[in-house]
């Protein structure tokens, strides 16, 4: 089995949810650090969630974010499952950047 560490991002997210990353079959994937970036001038809030089986499950829901400031939103670490997607939503158009790092077991 390899093990690799591996980043995922999204850029200028804004009010419709974007997927950061889709746990592919046959991968175990443990979620390492999740940081949120308001790339704007003014606070927006943003959420981060894991959909499962057709049922959201929030990281994070609706955290304020200063202007131009970030926020790390993982505290341990997340076992994710095979199907599992990480979304990421902001209240503000084109005001999130998110970089989701992983180890990946294959």
């Amino acid at each position: 089995m390899a093990n690799t560490f591996k980043s995922y991002l999204a850029s200028a997210t804004g009010t419709s949810p974007v997927i950061v990353r889709t746990v592919a079959s046959g991968t175990q994937t443990v979620a390492v650090g999740i940081n949120l970036a308001n790339i704007l001038t003014t606070q927006i809030t943003a959420s981060a969630y894991i959909s499962r089986g057709g049922t959201d499950f929030y990281i994070v829901k609706d955290a304020p974010i200063p202007a131009q400031g970030a926020l790390s939103v993982l505290d341990g670490k997340i076992i994710l499952e095979a199907a599992d997607v990480v979304k990421v939503v902001a209240n503000t158009a084109s005001g999130l950047d998110t970089m989701l790092s992983v180890l990946e077991i294959t």
